[in-house]
């Protein structure tokens, strides 16, 4: 399986790459959504893990502009990100995100999260 992870910190990216590289995933990785919709078009992943608060497009912009196009109905997004106000956890929901993790997180919340959309 072939998982992209959006997020403009590189360490968080390479914690997350980690993470489901144990799981035995394909990596790809993007700095921002603007960048993110290009690799969603150009490597086709089945999986994406998004922050929310990225420069020039956020987590929750991506979402909105993946779940748009029909071609790309069957990718899981995990939001994985600071923001735990119910009402921005419920947006990201409402925008098209599968399932929504809160930073900080153990290797154990990925996983789950990860079994409950099928894809662990």
């Amino acid at each position: 399986m072939k998982a992209l992870v959006v997020d403009d910190s590189k360490i968080m990216r390479n914690i997350i790459g980690r993470i489901l590289r144990e799981m035995g995933m394909e990596i790809v990785e993007a700095a921002n959504g603007v960048e993110a919709l290009e690799k969603v078009q150009a490597e086709r992943p089945e999986l994406a893990l998004v922050d929310w608060n990225m420069p020039e497009m956020n987590g929750y912009e991506f979402v909105k502009a993946v779940r748009a196009e029909p071609a790309y109905d069957e990718m899981k997004i995990m939001m994985v990100t600071t923001e735990t106000e119910v009402e921005q956890v419920t947006q990201a929901l409402e925008a098209g995100a599968n399932e929504y993790a809160m930073k900080p997180f153990t290797k154990e919340v990925i996983q789950e999260k990860l079994s409950l959309l099928g894809v662990a």
